[in-house]
């Protein structure tokens, strides 16, 4: 009789458990291949930073002065080369031009970015389940961590509570969400 109670106590206390910690329902990450075959025509175009996620808070720490971030992502001049163009509005309301080259990663299913002048940084990218968005995960020296970009700037409350609920599942614990209060910066041309 002992074993029969226990048993069903430890069964209710699994059901519990596990439906308090269930991740969600869109499984495990999608990467995005942009190898040999893959052409970066999707990913290409205007692209806004919504919120971003990591193991610890510091590893978030550099998005906590933006207000919001407008990115254009374009061809390189070479081969298998990306120019990320940014416009950064400050919460104080200054803009911050910014510009990176990415290089696609070579060899067989690579679905990875490299950074010009930051050997140490990868970044992957990742289907979303929010409509007109995309995930990247970065890794670089002393840091990981997941970014939500969306094709709007204010993109349905349901995708961040989405990335939000998919990261914490994967352990990322600190989580950020852009403010985006004030218009976007423009972008500079040059």
């Amino acid at each position: 009789m002992f074993h029969q109670v226990w048993a069903a106590v430890l069964y209710l206390y699994g059901l519990l458990f596990s439906s308090v910690n269930q991740c969600p329902e869109h499984g495990p990450l999608t990467a995005l291949d942009m190898g040999e075959r893959e052409s970066p025509e999707p990913h290409l175009g205007l692209w806004y930073f919504i919120a971003g996620a990591a193991p610890t808070k510091e590893e978030l720490a550099t998005f906590d002065p933006v207000d919001n971030i407008v990115f254009n992502m374009a061809s390189g001049s070479a081969p298998r080369q990306l120019q990320l163009g940014a416009a950064i509005r400050m919460k104080n309301g200054i803009c911050v031009p910014r510009k990176w080259t990415y290089h696609l990663t070579e060899g067989k299913g690579s679905r990875g970015l490299r950074t010009e002048g930051r050997p140490d940084m990868e970044t992957d990218l990742f289907s979303s389940s929010c409509p007109g968005g995309i995930m990247l995960k970065e890794t670089g020296r002393g840091y990981q961590r997941f970014l939500l970009y969306n094709r709007s700037p204010h993109p349905p409350e349901k995708c961040v509570e989405d990335f939000q609920a998919l990261t914490s599942c994967l352990d990322f614990k600190a989580f950020l969400v852009t403010p985006r209060n004030e218009d976007a910066c423009q972008l500079s041309s040059k």
